[in-house]
């Protein structure tokens, strides 16, 4: 069968002082963007070994080195205003089902998205959401990709993830829940989420080699 759901990444550029702010201190603004690059090339790279219609890049900033060679990924610039409103935008690019994630989950698996891109993962259901453990999302999926669903719903507070639900489940949407994940906002966070990445993933090699940095 083939694949039904575009898989969206929405992501910024890894500049030193423009990601990660919250790394800062301990880390410098560069080791907080080589953290940042390392998480969002770990989860190009599963994106691009998972079955989908499309894989699009919702990036705010320029292509890198980062992006896996061959993968087929569309690179779509992010929108203006709030993060409400670019994940709208992107969710407003696509005329089916789709699924967006972000760049500060690097532990993901297929495991962990699987449930949302399986064969009948749209057999009654509306919707896939994915809370994070800071009362954030990590994913979000839509059968009917409507930016109405998204645009207006306050972000990066401790109810987001709750208001988010809200407002699927108040427009009449059947949702399903994706496993509970931590995202990277802060250095307990980073290094968290390090000891749960899988096996030979640049995170938790980056993350190792600041740690060995740190005590020279």
């Amino acid at each position: 069968m083939s694949a039904v759901t575009d898989l969206l990444v929405i992501a910024k550029e890894p500049v030193p002082g423009r990601v990660k702010t919250r790394l800062t201190p301990p880390y410098t603004p560069a080791q907080a963007a080589r953290l940042a690059e390392a998480a969002l090339a770990d989860t190009l790279r599963l994106v691009a070994a998972l079955p989908a219609r499309r894989r699009v890049l919702v990036l705010a900033g320029r292509p890198g080195e980062w992006l896996p060679a061959g993968a087929g990924f569309e690179i779509v610039p992010q929108a203006a205003g709030g993060l409400d409103e670019r994940i709208a935008a992107a969710f407003a690019g696509c005329t089916g089902p789709a699924l967006l994630v972000g760049m500060d989950t690097p532990q993901l698996t297929r495991d962990h998205l699987w449930p949302a891109l399986a064969p009948d993962a749209w057999h009654g259901c509306d919707a896939w959401f994915g809370p994070a453990a800071d009362g954030g999302f990590w994913a979000l999926g839509l059968a009917a990709p409507d930016p109405a669903l998204v645009r207006g719903v306050p972000m990066s507070t401790g109810h987001t993830g709750a208001a988010q639900r809200h407002r699927l489940t108040g427009a009449g949407l059947t949702v399903r829940d994706l496993p509970l994940l931590r995202d990277m906002d802060t250095a307990e966070d980073a290094a968290a989420i390090a000891a749960h990445c899988p096996a030979g993933g640049r995170f938790p090699a980056a993350h190792a080699g600041l740690r060995r940095e740190a005590v020279r």
